[in-house]
């Protein structure tokens, strides 16, 4: 997979996601289904959007002792996602055994990324909330490391780390990253932000965008002009 956009469809029912989606004619967006959806509809929202031609990326942030998160990956590589995820501070015995749960019996599978630090937290909260005392980069990149040597694909982190990544766990190691808005846009709860262009200049290999799109006035537009930034 080459650079993309992909469109956070944090929506809560299916009438509202394909309503959203149907105004894409001509190009069919990558979309990422999260918790809020996914509860809501269940897999048979994975299996129709699949159906009309998107990728997709499950973004459920497994969380577990490693058998349950082992029997969970099994469950979702059979809706035949592209990426998945789960969280790095699950450490490297969870990780190793999703990625056993998501290879199916002939040895393909959904990529697989581990979420480092939420972009919602900054360096006050990570100390005074999970009594982690290091500096964002320096947790974020020792996330990471732990994350591909597990064999994992790439982490989810800030744009602000995605260089960082390259640089240390290697070119091919895929950096997935939110926090993403237009430079004359609002910036909501994120905290870690930055443009479609600052991502691409940076290395990211995927950004993944929420309200800057689903929530513009032309949906269509909006999502053309981040690829325009980001991918062309």
């Amino acid at each position: 997979m080459g650079k993309d956009v992909i469109v956070a469809c944090d929506f809560s029912s299916k009438e509202q996601v394909l309503s959203f989606l149907d105004q894409f004619t001509d190009r069919k967006p990558f979309v990422k289904i999260g918790m809020e959806l996914y509860y809501a509809e269940g897999p048979a929202i994975v299996r129709e959007l699949k159906a009309r031609g998107h990728k997709i990326f499950l973004d459920l942030k497994l969380h577990d002792i490693p058998n349950t998160v082992k029997k969970s990956m099994a469950v979702l590589s059979r809706l035949d996602v592209d990426i998945t995820n789960l969280h790095a501070a699950g450490a490297t015995n969870m990780m190793k055994a999703a990625l056993e749960g998501l290879t199916r019996p002939d040895g393909t599978r959904p990529l697989l990324i581990a979420v480092t630090q939420l972009t919602s937290t900054d360096q006050e909260t990570m100390e005074r909330d999970l009594l982690i005392h290091e500096p964002m980069d320096q947790v974020v990149m020792h996330y990471a490391e732990t994350a591909k040597n597990a064999g994992l694909d790439g982490i989810v982190c800030s744009p602000l780390e995605a260089e960082k990544v390259h640089n240390r766990c290697g070119k091919n190691f895929l950096t997935i990253t939110p926090g993403v808005r237009f430079a004359d846009g609002e910036i909501g709860d994120q905290k870690r932000v930055m443009t479609p262009a600052q991502a691409k200049a940076i290395g990211s290999d995927y950004i993944v965008v929420g309200r800057p799109i689903t929530a513009a006035a032309d949906p269509v537009a909006a999502y053309n002009r981040c690829v325009a930034e980001f991918c062309d």
